[in-house]
This record gives C-alpha cells, structure tokens and sequence, in this order.
C-alpha cells in the first residue's frame, strides 16, 4: 500500500494522518466540515512533534506527503485504502459508504475506524463486503501504539492480513479480534471498567478525584506493564477464585446509562469540548492539560519499549 484516503477527520483524524505520513504512506485526507479541515491542520505539527519525541523515523527521512482534498471523490482517487473515519453514527457511516462504493476499484480496502459498531453490520452497505475491515484505533492515535483488526462475517481472511501487515510495517501492534462483537475488545474492557466506577462514584463510595487516584495508581499502574490475563497468573487462579465467587454478584451490571452520565449530557457538560463535564475546565487552560497528557503517555511508552 502506497496511498491511504481518510475521510472524515474530526478527533482522531490528525493523529491518524499524522501517523500514516510518518510510516511512509501518501494521505489525501476530507471532511465536509471546513472547520475539521483547519483544525486538522493546526493539530498536525503537534502530532508529528509527539512522534518526534517517541523516535518515530519516517522511511526515507521525512513525512510522506498529507493532502486535503475538496471531495470525496478527490480524496478516495488512487487510494489503496480507505479509513472511514466519520461521526459515530450508522447511518452517516452507510450514507458515506453509498458515496465511497462507486468511486473505488474492487481491490480497494475499506476499513472503519468505528469505535463499537459491529463490521458485520456496516458492511452491508458496500457493494464487496470481503474488502471491508474494522480498523479501530486508540486515541491519541499517534501516540498510542495498538489498532484492533475486525472481521465482519463477510470480510475475507485476505483483508485481513492485508491490513495487519500494514500495521505491523508500521512499527505499531496490530491485535485481531477474532469476533464480530459490540465495542470488540479495547471498548469492552473501558467501559465494563468505566461502568463500575460511576457507579461506585453515584452511590457515594467514593468522590471522582479519588476514583481516579484509585485507578491510575492502583489498576491502571499494573496493566502498564503486566496484562489482565498475566496478572490472572501473578495473583493466583486461587485467589480470583475465591474473590469472585462472592463479589462478581454485587458488581455493578445495569444495561441502561447512569443517571450521572445522562444529567450532565442533558446540562450540556460533555467533558473538555464544552469546558465541563465531571470536573469543571479553564477554556485557557485545556490545551496545557492536554499537552501534560500526551507528554506522560510519550514517556511511559518509551519506557515500555525499554527506552529511557
């Protein structure tokens, strides 16, 4: 693969684009929205910075080339693969799929960078569903090293492959998940977690900021280093055992959002994009918490890849 289209760019867009260029691959990036192109420009020196303090070497000395295109059909021409990346939403994904069919050869690899929705689901709505793949990325998505590789009951072994290759030469971790479920398994695990602790936070177990020491310094500390199911083997079997038989049942396990969740959407508090949302933000101050963010993550990453 030489080329890679990448429609819609929103959050994850510039990361994503950034990321891609530095491998070597030519971008021709869209959006509808005239305002998520200027963004995505003005985010992308900050993302190839990031990638500058992580050792990330382009192939050949530079960044391949990121174009903007005015069309979708401007953007998807000559691409090899094509990263839909647009609002969570299976309607506007189908819609833009309806648009991208026509305008591609048969090879072409579409992948979505849906966050949930399951493949087999989207892939209806392209006319060779073995071409169509889940390629879901973690935000940051130039810092953040693993992509999850979905097939719908329809996608071929060969698009697979294809596109784990891809990731693989790109000094990231590709992770196949073998089912087709909702959320697969990044998103499953996070919100099975998040679950837990807004629940623990409603009920008034304990406040939000101590929550988050809890996790941060407690769960999340370990699973930097040691995975769940190898942190099965550190405790003891024996032990998960004997825990779990009394407090898998009183764990958290509605089917509906919390009330916490829902009030604050409601008020209009959807976190950072809106200066609040469980904790309250300085508008002047957002862009300093999100630089301190992405420089921790950069230097525990080096550190996991054994650099200093």
């Amino acid at each position: 693969m030489k080329q890679v289209a990448l429609v819609g760019l929103g959050t994850m867009g510039p990361g994503i684009a950034a990321r891609l260029a530095r491998g070597g691959l030519q971008v021709v990036a869209t959006d509808r929205s005239g305002e998520a192109v200027e963004r995505a420009k003005a985010a992308l020196p900050i993302a190839r910075t990031a990638l500058d303090r992580l050792g990330v070497l382009a192939p050949e000395g530079g960044d391949a080339e990121i174009i903007f295109a005015p069309s979708l059909a401007e953007c998807v021409e000559g691409a090899d693969l094509v990263i839909e990346n647009v609002p969570e939403n299976a309607e506007i994904k189908a819609s833009v799929y309806a648009e991208i069919d026509p305008l591609i050869g048969p090879d072409v690899i579409v992948a979505t960078d849906t966050s949930g929705i399951p493949i087999s689901k989207l892939q209806e709505h392209i006319s060779k569903p073995g071409r169509f793949v889940g390629m879901h990325w973690s935000n940051p998505p130039h810092i953040i090293p693993m992509i999850e590789v979905i097939a719908g009951e329809k996608t071929a072994p060969e698009t697979v492959s294809s596109v784990r290759e891809l990731i693989r030469s790109l000094g990231l971790l590709p992770v196949v998940v073998k089912k087709d479920v909702p959320g697969f398994v990044e998103n499953r695990v996070l919100y099975a977690l998040l679950r837990e602790v807004v629940d623990l936070v409603e009920r008034g177990v304990i406040d939000p900021e101590d929550a988050d020491t809890c996790v941060s310094w407690g769960i999340g500390y370990k699973i930097a280093v040691i995975g769940p199911m190898a942190l099965l083997d550190m405790a003891g079997l024996d032990i998960y055992r004997s825990v779990s038989s009394f407090l898998n049942e009183d764990l958290c396990n509605r089917s509906d959002v919390a009330a916490l969740v829902d009030e604050k959407t409601a008020q209009g508090r959807l976190g950072l994009k809106t200066g609040g949302g469980v904790y309250d933000y300085d508008p002047e101050e957002i862009p300093a918490l999100q630089a301190d963010r992405a420089s921790k993550l950069i230097a525990i990453r080096r550190i996991l890849e054994g650099g200093a």
